[in-house]
């Protein structure tokens, strides 16, 4: 297949790229850097757009079958627009063009319903914290983009992992249209997640929002934390 990945340079998204490119797909890795970017090879092309320029973008999926954003933004107080924004853009080139599958990244805590599993405090004042202050402007543009999906009429599929965390390798990791219990989703997992639902027939959740979540070798709550707070959410 021919793929466009946006946030193509970030840790989702190179690892989406690598995968994608092990398994014999033709990649355009879209980035705002692509001098930085470390892949290459005869069936990648690296370009450089911005998602929030409506023209770059609408050229940039002309020819593709199937796009993919791993588009990130790090937790701050300043307004988020990346997500929504870039959705639209995209969901518009993609219109123009014909193309039709579309996988997109927001998280866990955009379901309505309490993490499963969970004690009192995780669930009353962890998690809610993170939501309505640490993560607050990120999470509301997360909401933003879910709802320029659903005005789309493509198929699309929004992938909400938990806490993301870095592992060398792809888990038996689970995969269903509701929030599972469990904290953490290694990127190598979401990356691998990503590309079977734009690629694989059997499987895909179209029109629907899906967890991912790791089961195995999960690190402590307290280090994803740390970092996630001052780290890109893809």
């Amino acid at each position: 297949m021919k793929l466009i990945i946006f946030g193509a340079n970030g840790p989702t998204g190179r690892l989406a790229t690598a995968r994608a490119l092990a398994e014999g797909h033709r990649v355009t890795a879209v980035t705002r850097r692509p001098a930085d970017f470390p892949l290459s090879g005869p069936r990648l092309r690296v370009t450089g757009a911005d998602v929030l320029d409506a023209a770059a973008v609408e050229e940039t999926v002309a020819g593709h079958d199937a796009v993919l954003s791993a588009l990130g933004v790090p937790y701050g107080r300043e307004p988020v627009a990346v997500y929504s924004r870039g959705a639209t853009h995209i969901t518009e080139a993609m219109a123009k063009h014909g193309v039709r599958r579309l996988v997109c990244i927001t998280s866990t805590v955009l379901f309505d319903v309490e993490p499963p599993g969970e004690g009192l405090f995780f669930r009353k004042v962890l998690e809610p914290f993170i939501v309505r202050f640490i993560g607050r402007t990120v999470y509301e543009d997360m909401r933003r983009m879910e709802a320029v999906l659903r005005e789309s009429g493509l198929d699309w599929t929004v992938i909400r992992p938990a806490g993301l965390f870095d592992a060398e390798d792809v888990s038996a990791y689970r995969v269903a249209a509701e929030r599972l219990p469990g904290r953490f989703t290694s990127r190598a997992d979401l990356a691998d997640a990503l590309l079977r639902q734009a690629t694989d027939s059997g499987g895909r959740h179209v029109r629907a929002f899906i967890d991912v979540r790791t089961t195995e070798g999960t690190p402590s709550l307290i280090g994803v934390i740390r970092r996630e707070a001052f780290g890109s959410r893809a």
